[in-house]
């Protein structure tokens, strides 16, 4: 019994292996607009023969591949799916310059041939993305900031879609949670495009400032396709120097003893000319008599 119930394992497990199966399928995540992208689905039919190959977005077929029709390949419309039939085989599906339309979940099914019609499938996402329209760009700064002033800027990314992710950094450093103002996306056109803000808003202290300035970073980026980075240098305003008083006091101080000396001087020949005028009385007095 135990013999026999092996061998039925063994064989369950051999039609496992040997059974229609997909080993691999591709999807790109993420594609820009514009772009073209390749589908793939590679299978391993296990001894059977292949009946048919679908694709489908979204549960809406859009290409079939059936090797006993002539032509074997077949186009069905679907909006934002442009099949490039010429380069499309059973295991491959090319698409010509993607839209934001042709965005979705694309499922590759393969089928075996009759009787039993074995029917497998997997799956994947692509998300297509259009690139912001211009570069962050940050407004409500000034040229110079003194220490106790208050930092109130904002970023903003161009269109987008999906909305890029912004960050902001303070002299090469990721600024605080704490100093950020999150703003709602803004939706723009028929497209539904994407427009973020965010905000920085800070009090400025003396540990901001490097060699007398302070770098405002600011940066968009959107998954692994883009990257964008705008900065501001701005300069620390410092006070000026109070006028130093010993020197003017110096000054006066001088002037004060010249000052005094040259009164002295006037008081002594003064006092001497009064001396030798009332000599001079006595003497003519005298002499007179």
């Amino acid at each position: 019994m135990s013999r026999l119930l092996r061998g039925l394992f063994i064989a369950f497990i051999s039609d496992i292996a040997y059974s229609l199966h997909i080993s691999e399928i591709r999807v790109p995540k993420h594609v820009v607009t514009g772009a073209d992208a390749q589908l793939e689905c590679r299978y391993d039919l296990g001894g059977d023969a292949l009946y048919s190959v679908k694709w489908y977005k979204d549960g809406n077929e859009f290409y079939r591949y059936v090797p006993r029709d002539m032509p074997p390949a077949q186009v069905f419309k679907l909006p934002g799916v442009h099949v490039v039939l010429g380069n499309s085989t059973d295991s491959v599906v090319s698409l010509r310059g993607v839209d934001l339309l042709s965005s979705g979940r694309y499922k590759c099914e393969v089928s075996g041939e009759a009787p039993l019609f074995q029917t497998v499938s997997d799956h994947g996402s692509m998300l297509v993305v259009y690139l912001p329209d211009k570069e962050p760009t940050i407004t409500g700064g000034r040229a110079k900031y003194q220490i106790g002033d208050w930092v109130s800027l904002n970023c903003t990314s161009g269109r987008s879609k999906p909305a890029v992710e912004l960050d902001w950094y303070i002299n090469g450093e990721e600024a605080k949670v704490g100093t950020l103002r999150k703003y709602n996306v803004i939706l723009s056109g028929r497209e539904g495009l994407e427009t973020s803000t965010l905000g920085l808003t800070f009090r400025v202290d003396h540990n901001h400032f490097r060699h007398g300035d302070m770098k405002l970073k600011c940066v968009a980026r959107m998954f692994s396709m883009y990257w964008r980075s705008n900065e501001e240098s701005v300069q620390g305003d410092r006070p000026l120097k109070a006028p130093v008083l010993e020197s003017r006091e110096t000054v006066v101080e001088r002037n004060s003893r010249a000052e005094s000396v040259k009164a002295s001087s006037t008081r002594t020949i003064y006092v001497s000319s009064l001396l030798y005028l009332v000599v001079l009385s006595f003497t003519v007095i005298l002499f007179s008599r």
